[in-house]
């Protein structure tokens, strides 16, 4: 039984899924592939512009494509099916990738162009990502989904440990172009299992949404469920502070530890393997710490090495610095991205997750433009203390955004609202569409009632009503109305999918306090045609 325990609790059981596995080993030779062509590409900065700006918008020119394409990305991926998406995302990466390479070996390759393709590339992976994380609920039980999650982080760590080593000994060697070109093959390997997996489209019976309408949705349920905004806010606040660090490491690698490429690949390196150590450690810790607890070291910790990187000219000093700072990081990635999963149900998860990227990419794109700003007037090492500051500074947000109330989240679909009895049934686009809830409350439970209700506002938001009210009728005590108005009745259709478990828990603490024999009335009320003379 001990045994069977420690299986079940082991940081690598999502593995023993095939096609998580197999994914998951294509992700890391990608990632390897990846962390060498950041490599390359920083470092040729260094070389093609002396500007510590230029520098820091390569890692700009990277992070914020998602805001182009975060929001559509996160509703593309879940209307269509996602294995398709996968391929076409994967493609052109590995057009861009090769591109790059064609220019670095025929030596045209100029800032500018560096930019522009690394923005391109960042388009790509802005579309990839949120079908990629989405991906991992359908792979492995609701169980192991924070497991799979750290372990969705491993192959970019373990791509962080050995890719900037392998790349700085291949951009010392030979030059940017070797890598870019290594880069571009390894998307073959993620190119081959897709095509490969067969996956199992859900079903539905309505129609599938559009995506204008699929991201107002997504946008829609970031806004009205306090859990995905406490995510997104202490994503933001911690990125903002920890991009610093990633924009200026390079310069300072260069121009204060005097490190060649292959110095500040062994940096990286280190980094990398402190994330592989901290993902094998993290579950042991989660069952120990609340998430709030495991993100607050994590924190502390990763300021800690931001501070030590700016001050500290001792370079095996640093490079065990940056073993913590992988503990760190990983910890803080798997947790926030883990909560940013676990805080939204399947119907929206891609595109949640769409919006945490913006946070998290945007963050650090615009985090680094503004920390590389500064450190043109201040200097790099003063810029990256400062954020180690601010990052401490930033763990105020716990109080009033914690991330403890995820943990608790029951997002399975409920399906428990019956079929509405209709005379006559309306076309899918008709609409706008009025729902009538009618209680009856005993007198003396009014207070209490009204207080219980209120919890159904940001639930009926959120599922798609564009406005919500509750009415008290003073010709009869105790009638109260509660009333919701949806865009259509398709739309209205899809709130009866979208209901979760955790929702009828809510509904039913409620609907106790209704009196009658039977259950509240349900009321569908469609708005007239008016014919005008």
């Amino acid at each position: 039984m001990a045994g069977d325990r420690r299986t079940a609790d082991s940081a690598w059981t999502p593995l023993s899924h095939p096609v998580f596995r197999a994914l998951w080993i294509a992700s890391l030779i990608s990632n390897v592939g990846t962390w060498m062509q950041n490599v390359g590409a920083a470092w040729s900065m260094t070389s093609l512009s002396p500007s510590p700006l230029m520098v820091a918008l390569v890692q700009s020119a990277t992070s914020l494509p998602v805001f182009v394409v975060g929001l559509p990305a996160g509703a593309v991926a879940d209307i269509v099916d996602r294995r398709r998406l996968l391929l076409v995302t994967q493609t052109w990466m590995l057009a861009v990738s090769a591109l790059l390479a064609v220019l670095a070996f025929a030596d045209v390759m100029t800032a500018t162009l560096l930019l522009a393709l690394t923005f391109a590339l960042g388009i790509g992976v802005a579309m990839n990502t949120p079908t990629w994380q989405a991906i991992t609920g359908e792979l492995v039980p609701p169980s192991e989904l924070m497991r799979a999650v750290a372990l969705n982080a491993l192959p970019i760590n373990i791509g962080r440990a050995i890719g900037p080593a392998l790349g700085g000994i291949l951009v010392a060697a030979s030059g940017p172009a070797l890598v870019f070109a290594l880069n571009a093959a390894s998307f073959v390997a993620v190119l081959v299992v897709v095509y490969r997996w067969r996956r199992e489209t859900p079903r539905t019976v309505l129609p599938t949404e559009r995506v204008i309408g699929a991201t107002r949705a997504g946008i829609r349920y970031a806004r009205h469920a306090p859990p995905v905004v406490a995510v997104l806010v202490r994503t933001g606040v911690f990125i903002l502070c920890a991009s610093a660090f990633w924009a200026l490491l390079p310069v300072i690698a260069r121009r204060d530890l005097g490190l060649s490429a292959l110095g500040y690949g062994l940096l990286l390196g280190c980094f990398g393997l402190g994330a592989i150590a901290g993902a094998a450690f993290l579950p042991r810790l989660k069952r120990r710490l609340e998430l709030d607890a495991v993100v607050s070291l994590a924190t502390i910790l990763f300021a800690l090495v931001s501070a030590l990187t700016a001050v500290w000219r001792f370079v095996p000093g640093i490079g065990i610095a940056m073993i913590g700072g992988g503990v760190a990081w990983i910890a803080m990635m798997a947790s926030l991205n883990g909560a940013a999963q676990t805080a939204a149900p399947a119907w929206v998860r891609a595109r949640a997750l769409g919006i945490y990227l913006i946070i998290f990419q945007g963050g650090l794109g615009l985090g680094s433009a503004l920390w590389g700003l500064a450190a043109e007037h201040v200097g790099a090492p003063i810029a990256l203390a400062s954020s180690a500051g601010a990052a401490c500074v930033g763990l105020a947000a716990i109080r009033r955004w914690p991330l403890r109330a995820i943990t608790t989240l029951d997002l399975a679909p409920s399906a428990h609202w019956p079929e509405p009895h209709l005379d006559v049934v309306p076309a899918p686009d008709e609409g706008p569409v009025r729902v009538e809830v009618e209680y009856r409350v005993d007198p003396a439970d009014t207070g209490a009632f009204v207080k219980a209700i209120g919890d159904l506002e940001q639930i009926r938001h959120r599922d798609g009503a564009i406005s919500w009210a509750v009415y008290q009728d003073p010709a009869q005590k105790g009638r109260y109305v509660e009333t919701f108005v949806v865009e259509s009745w398709l739309e209205h259709l899809r709130q009866h999918e979208r209901i979760t478990v955790g929702d009828r828990t809510v509904q039913e603490g409620i609907r106790r306090f209704h009196i009658a024999g039977t259950p509240p009335v349900v009321t569908h009320l469609i708005a007239a045609k008016l014919r005008r003379s």
